[in-house]
């Protein structure tokens, strides 16, 4: 498979920069940015995660642990949950940058030197406390809170070195925050099965994602890339399992994708403000509901095959492929001939194929700020 070519952050990134694309500091930097960046950190859940959850004593020894994860691009398990790489690691290597170390898996200054990775799959934004508190069970004692105190361990060991200073590591690095959220929506949807209760902690979820962005800002962060919510309605998984739920033209669940849609125009309107709180900061918003959407609808205009809503590995009889008691991995899963036909790996994520598009689709610049935005014209 080809490598992703190597272009500026600004164009890579301009999907999203809405008003801030649009100001001179932005334009000016625009020559700068290739070269200007040497690490990347990057915050989330299983949509993020490069080897976090098969550390924590938690989650340790769980599905990404295991063959087939990772049999596509790494032919072994990586910790990923998927056949192959992440958006985010696309997104790297687009940068021209070595992979930063899961924050679990380093210890000292120089193996954190490219940046670190604080996704742990199966986080939740809001704190497991406060979801207990109202009635949601988690199964990860980690918070996008937690995540961000990782950071401030990480820039304090960068820091203390004789090599940089602070503001530096700071000016030259890229902050990704994956989609965060995922879990609190689903665990919600477990515990009460109404996209209503779920919906409730829209404001919540955002007020916490404010919480970590101005956190990161505040320290000097001059480059933040934010990803909005995935169509949770197209989730095998919930598919599965809510199939009395209404269903839209696509086949997904128009009710949980009105969660979703909810919360990307929450974040949307949270980053305006940001922005204009922040003018020094670059804040980008990536869209990858869109692409995700539009696979869906129409799978074999971009390569897929004809089961955008089946797990490529899974179990059960039905058409979703899912079952979690034949979870991908175990004895009784079964799994299909080809990975890169399918946007679902295991029914929760994606496959490399899927991360691939959706990454590409972000790289070019096709979809634009707007939650539910069509393909816009290719940048390059």
């Amino acid at each position: 498979m080809a490598q992703l070519s190597r272009i500026p952050v600004a164009l890579l990134l301009v999907l999203v920069a809405g008003e801030a694309a649009a100001t001179p500091y932005a334009r000016g930097r625009d020559a700068q940015l290739a070269s200007s960046y040497s690490r990347v950190f990057s915050f989330g859940d299983s949509l993020t995660d490069t080897g976090n959850a098969a550390i924590l004593p938690a989650t340790a020894g769980g599905p990404s642990s295991h063959a087939p994860y990772g049999e596509t691009y790494f032919h072994h398990p990586s910790g990923r949950a998927s056949d192959g790489r992440l958006i985010i690691d696309f997104i790297v290597e687009s940068l021209g940058l070595p992979e930063p170390a899961p924050y679990l898996a380093g210890e000292t200054a120089d193996d954190f030197r490219h940046g670190a990775n604080f996704a742990v799959g199966g986080a939740t934004a809001l704190d497991p406390a406060f979801l207990k508190s109202r009635g949601i069970a988690t199964f990860v004692p980690v918070s996008l809170s937690n995540e961000t105190s990782w950071f401030n361990n990480v820039l304090e060991l960068l820091a203390s070195t004789a090599y940089e200073e602070e503001s530096d590591i700071m000016a030259t690095s890229v902050f990704y925050f994956g989609e965060i959220g995922v879990n609190d929506y689903i665990f919600a949807l477990f515990s009460n099965r109404t996209a209503e209760f779920a919906a409730s902690f829209v404001p919540d979820i955002v007020a916490v994602t404010r919480s970590a962005l101005n956190a990161v800002v505040a320290a000097g962060a001059r480059t933040v890339l934010v990803t909005g919510m995935i169509p949770l309605g197209c989730e095998p998984e919930l598919l599965a399992l809510f199939p009395g739920d209404a269903h839209g033209e696509s086949g997904c669940i128009t009710g949980f994708n009105e969660i979703a849609q909810l919360h990307n125009r929450a974040l949307n309107c949270m980053l305006r403000e940001l922005r204009r709180s922040h003018p020094g900061t670059t804040l980008f918003y990536a869209d990858i509901y869109s692409p995700i959407a539009n696979l869906v609808a129409s799978p074999g205009k971009y390569g897929f095959g004809d089961r955008p809503l089946a797990a490529f590995c899974g179990g059960g009889a039905g058409p979703y492929h899912f079952d979690m008691a034949a979870f991908c991995g175990t004895s009784d899963s079964t799994a299909s001939s080809d990975p890169s036909e399918f946007l679902s790996w295991d029914g929760i994520h994606f496959t490399d194929a899927a991360n691939r598009f959706i990454a590409q689709a972000l790289l070019r610049g096709l979809y634009n700020a707007s939650a539910m935005a069509e393909p816009q014209t290719a940048l390059f």
